[in-house]
């Protein structure tokens, strides 16, 4: 019997690493994280796709007390992401003071350590969005 490794696991859901959407073939609704059936028209005619990589700060918000496995990140930037073709996500911004951000200001997807899992020793990454320089 195969043994489970998480960190493997991990790795291997696409929208941890790549902004892997599902679109309804039916009504065109895009949804990140994949749905398997759209929440709009209930159809199963779903397909995967990519998401842009950039996109502008829609708004945001300064983190000052953060939530276990994060303390040691304040303060950090949490903003509503408006990717080029119109799909939103929430997401961290990094690579820039928070104090410097804008709303409008041009971010792109990148890969980042999320957090570390202090007992197992599991540092997890994933998107993350910085100013386009």
């Amino acid at each position: 019997m195969s043994e489970l490794r998480i960190p493997k696991l991990w790795r291997e859901i696409p929208q941890h690493y790549r902004l892997e959407a599902s679109k309804c073939l039916s009504c065109g609704r895009i949804y990140f994280p994949p749905k398997t059936i759209c929440n709009n028209c209930k159809s199963k005619n779903i397909e995967k796709t990519i998401l842009p990589r950039k996109g502008v700060i829609e708004t945001f918000t300064i983190i000052r007390q953060a939530p276990s496995k994060y303390e040691l990140y304040v303060p950090y930037a949490i903003a509503i992401v408006k990717l080029d073709n119109g799909v939103k996500i929430l997401s961290q911004i990094t690579d820039c003071e928070p104090d410097k951000l804008q709303i409008g200001m041009p971010v792109e997807a990148v890969i980042r350590r999320l957090y570390d899992d202090g007992e197992n020793g599991v540092i997890h990454y994933g998107f993350k969005f910085r100013p386009v320089v």
